[in-house]
C-alpha cells in the first residue's frame, strides 16, 4: 500500500502533464503586447490614417499609496466619486495584487503634463497603446473606424484571436481589411507568486514573442478630389462616386452629409457628445449613401434600354424614329419623332416606353403573358450583366445590391392575385422608375462601362498591400463583359457627348474636355425629385467615370451635371478655372437639406389644413361668408410656413432631429381669423350643403 501511494505521488508531482501545466498557469502571468495597426495612404502616397500613442493609467491597489486625493484627481481630471469607485473595485479580492485600469486613452499632450508626477504615487502603472488618427477630415465612411470589441462579437470570434479590451475594425476599410491591418500581437511571460506579485521574466524572456505591426494599405482614392467633392456637397444629401474606367479603381467616394473620422477614433466627453449628435442627425451622416442607399436610376437607365434594344434588333441607330406620344408616360417639350440619337439627347420617355415594349413583346409565344415572361427573362439577362441587382465592390461590407426585378420577383409579388402580372405592370422600368433601384456606385460603374465600350473591371478601393508584397484580392481584378456587342456602344456614346454639348446636360459642358453624359431625375414620393447625372471623359481614352446624386434637387441637368463637370475638370486638369469659381460658390451655398425639411413640414401643415377646411365646407354656409373663410385660412397658412421655415433652418443647422410636433404646435397658435369665430350652431350642423353653397365651393376649388 505504501509503494502504491509513493508511486501515485511521484506521478502527480513529477510525471503528470496536466498538473504541470496547471502549476505553470498559477506561477506564470501572460501579458499581451498590442501591435500598431497598419497605416493607410491614398493613391499619391499621402498619409490618410496613422497611429497615435495613448496611455492607460493603472493602479495596483496593494501597493498604491495616496496622501492628497484631491490633487491626484485634479491631475487626472477625474471626479472624486468616480475615483473612489475605481479604487473600491481595484481592492476587491485578489484583484488588489493586479493592475486595474483607472484612466484610459490619455493623449500624449495630457500625459506629458502629468508624467513627471507619476513617480510621486507608488503603485501606478502606465501602459502605452496605439489609437487611430486621421490626417484629413474627409473620407470617413470609406475608411471606417475601430472600436473595442463587443462581448457579442467576442463570443462569435472563431479565430480566438481577440480578448476583451482589444480593438477591431467596425466599418469601412478598417473592417474589410481587419486581418491585414491588425498585425500580430506579442506575448511576454513573467513569474508571479501566489498573490500575483511580479517576480521577474520567465526564462529570461526566451519564450516571449514580439508584436508585429500590421501591413500598410495604399488606397485608390485621390484625397484632393475627395475633399473637393465633399466641399461641393456641403449642405446637401447625396453621393458622388468617381472611377478610373480602365482599372476599376475608385477615385472618389463622397457621401453627404459627412463627418470628421477623428470623432470616432477615441473616446472623450467632447467626441462622445458629437457622436450622439451624429446618431440623432435626421440626415444620417453615418450612413454610406454611395454603396448603401438605393435610388431609382431614372433616365440614366435609358442607356441600358437603348443598348439592349440595339442588341435584340428591335431598334436601330439609323432608321428607327418613334413619336413622343404621351398617352401613358409624360415627357418634356422637344421635337418629335426622334431617332435613337435624339432620344438620348432629349431624354424622351415615350421613346423608351415603346422600346421596352418591343424588347418584352417579341412574339415568341402566342400567349401574351408567356411572351412577356420570355421577354423579361431575356431583358434581365442583359441588364444584370451591367452590374445591377448585385454587389460589385468586395472592399465594403456595407454595400447593398439594389434591385433588378426578375420574372421570379414579379411571380412572388403577384402570387395569389386573380390576375397575373403583365407588361402594363412593369412598363415604368423602361424609364428607370418602378421596382428597379441602384446605388450611386452601380451608376458610376455604368458610366465606366460606357467609357470602356462594353466591359468593367471590378470597382475596388485598395491599390496595393504591404508595398505589393501581399497579393490583392483576385476578385478586384476581374474583367466583366456585358452581353451587348461593343459595336453598339459607339452610337450611344456619341449621343451622350451631344447630351452635354447641346442636350439636357449642357450645364456640364467644358470647352476643352469632351464629356459624355446622361441626365436623370428620380421620382421621390416624399418631396422634390432627386437630381442624377452620370458621365465619363474624355470621350476617347477616358480617364474618369462619375455618378452624382443630389437628393431633392430636382432635374438632373440643373445641379448634378455641373457638380460632375467640376469634378471631371479638377481631376483631369488639376484645378478649377477662374470662370467657374462663381459656380463653385453658388453650389456650396445652396442648402437642399433645409429646403427638403421645410417642404415636408409645409406639406404636412397643408394636408392638415386642407382636411380641416374640407370638414368646414361639408356644412351649409350660414355665417361668415365662405370666401372670407378661405382668405383668412390662406393668410394664416402663409404665416405658418414662414414660422416653419425659420424653425426648420435652426433645427437642421444644429444637427438636431426635427420636432414636427413642436413646430406644428407653435404654428397652430397663429389664429385663423373668421374661420375660428364661426357660430357654434354653424359648426355643429350636419345637413348637406345647399346647391348655391356647392357651386361656390366648386368655384373656390377651381
Amino acid at each position: 500500500m505504501g509503494l502504491l501511494y509513493l508511486a501515485r505521488l511521484y506521478w502527480l508531482q513529477v510525471q503528470s502533464p496536466d498538473l504541470e501545466a496547471e502549476a505553470r498557469r498559477n506561477s506564470l502571468n501572460q501579458e499581451i503586447e498590442h501591435p500598431l495597426r497598419g497605416m493607410i495612404y491614398d493613391r499619391n502616397n499621402k498619409l490618410l490614417v496613422k497611429n497615435k500613442l495613448v496611455f492607460d493609467i493603472k493602479i495596483i491597489a496593494d501597493e498604491f499609496k495616496l496622501q492628497d486625493t484631491a490633487t491626484f484627481c485634479k491631475l487626472l481630471e477625474m471626479d472624486l466619486a468616480t475615483f473612489r469607485q475605481h479604487v473600491k473595485n481595484a481592492q476587491n479580492g485578489l484583484q488588489r495584487f493586479k493592475p486595474y485600469v483607472l484612466a484610459k486613452h490619455i493623449s500624449q499632450e495630457n500625459f506629458a503634463r502629468i508624467q513627471d508626477r507619476i513617480s510621486d504615487f507608488p503603485g501606478l502603472v502606465v501602459e502605452a497603446r496605439g489609437t487611430r488618427e486621421y490626417q484629413y477630415p474627409n473620407l470617413a465612411s470609406v475608411l471606417g473606424y475601430v472600436k473595442e470589441i463587443s462581448p457579442e462579437r467576442l463570443k462569435t470570434d472563431s479565430s480566438k484571436y481577440y480578448n476583451q479590451g482589444d480593438v477591431i475594425g467596425k466599418s469601412g476599410l478598417e473592417k474589410s481589411y481587419e486581418n491585414v491591418l491588425r498585425g500580430r500581437r506579442g506575448t511576454r511571460f513573467t513569474m508571479v507568486d501566489a498573490r500575483g506579485v511580479n517576480k521577474g521574466r520567465f526564462k529570461d524572456g526566451s519564450c516571449d514573442t514580439l508584436a508585429q505591426t500590421g501591413s500598410d494599405l495604399v488606397a485608390t482614392i485621390d484625397i484632393d478630389l475627395q475633399a473637393f467633392g465633399e466641399l461641393l456637397m456641403t449642405n446637401k444629401s447625396g453621393s458622388i462616386v468617381a472611377i478610373e474606367p480602365n482599372t476599376g479603381e475608385i477615385l472618389s467616394m463622397v457621401t453627404a452629409p459627412n463627418y470628421d473620422p477623428n470623432i470616432l477614433s477615441h473616446s472623450n466627453p467632447t467626441n462622445n457628445k458629437k457622436y450622439v449628435e451624429l446618431l440623432n442627425n435626421p440626415e444620417k451622416p453615418l450612413f454610406n449613401r454611395a454603396v448603401s442607399a438605393t435610388y431609382p436610376p431614372g433616365s440614366t437607365f435609358k442607356l441600358v434600354q437603348a443598348l439592349v434594344g440595339l442588341q435584340d434588333g428591335v431598334i436601330d441607330s439609323t432608321h428607327t424614329r418613334l413619336s413622343c406620344s404621351q398617352e401613358l408616360v409624360k415627357c418634356h417639350i422637344h421635337r418629335t419623332p426622334l431617332s435613337l440619337h435624339g432620344s438620348i439627347m432629349h431624354s424622351c420617355n415615350p421613346f423608351y416606353y415603346k422600346t421596352f415594349n418591343k424588347i418584352i413583346r417579341q412574339g415568341k409565344s402566342e400567349d401574351p403573358d408567356e411572351d412577356a415572361r420570355i421577354g423579361l427573362k431575356a431583358w434581365f439577362k442583359h441588364a444584370i450583366s451591367f452590374g445591377f441587382g448585385q454587389k460589385i465592390c468586395p472592399d465594403l461590407h456595407e454595400e447593398k445590391k439594389g434591385r433588378l426585378p426578375s420574372v421570379e420577383y414579379y411571380d412572388e409579388k403577384y402570387k395569389g392575385r386573380r390576375q397575373n402580372w403583365r407588361l402594363a405592370n412593369i412598363y415604368s422600368m423602361s424609364i428607370g422608375q418602378g421596382e428597379v433601384s441602384a446605388t450611386p456606385l452601380q451608376l458610376a460603374n455604368l458610366a465606366a462601362i460606357m467609357a470602356n465600350r462594353g466591359h468593367y473591371i471590378t470597382p475596388h478601393l485598395i491599390k496595393t498591400i504591404n508595398n505589393g508584397q501581399t497579393p490583392l484580392n483576385p476578385a478586384n481584378l476581374v474583367k466583366h463583359q456585358t452581353t451587348v456587342d461593343p459595336q453598339y456602344y459607339e452610337f450611344v456614346t456619341k449621343a451622350m457627348e451631344d447630351v452635354v454639348r447641346v442636350g439636357t446636360g449642357h450645364k456640364a459642358y467644358l470647352p476643352d474636355i469632351r464629356i459624355c453624359g446622361k441626365t436623370g431625375t428620380a421620382q421621390n414620393p416624399h418631396g422634390d425629385d432627386h437630381s442624377i447625372f452620370i458621365a465619363f471623359a474624355p470621350r476617347h481614352n477616358p480617364k474618369i467615370a462619375i455618378a452624382v446624386f443630389v437628393e431633392n434637387a430636382g432635374f438632373g441637368g440643373v445641379w448634378a451635371a455641373p457638380i460632375a463637370s467640376l469634378m471631371i475638370e479638377r481631376y483631369i486638369q488639376g484645378g478649377t478655372r477662374a470662370e467657374n469659381a462663381k459656380m463653385v460658390e453658388d453650389i456650396i451655398k445652396t442648402n437642399f437639406i433645409t429646403r427638403k425639411y421645410a417642404q415636408l413640414a409645409r406639406n404636412k401643415i397643408r394636408r392638415e389644413s386642407a382636411r380641416k377646411e374640407r370638414k368646414r365646407l361639408s356644412v351649409p354656409n350660414a355665417s361668415p361668408d365662405i370666401i372670407e373663410i378661405h382668405n383668412n385660412v390662406t393668410a394664416a397658412l402663409d404665416k405658418k410656413e414662414t414660422l416653419l421655415s425659420e424653425n426648420i433652418t435652426l433645427a437642421v443647422a444644429s444637427a438636431a432631429p426635427v420636432n414636427f410636433k413642436k413646430i406644428n404646435d407653435t404654428a397652430n397658435e397663429i389664429p385663423l381669423g373668421a374661420s375660428q369665430s364661426m357660430p357654434q350652431n354653424y359648426k355643429n350642423r350636419e345637413k348637406q350643403p345647399s346647391k348655391p353653397v356647392r357651386k361656390r365651393r366648386n368655384k373656390l376649388k377651381q
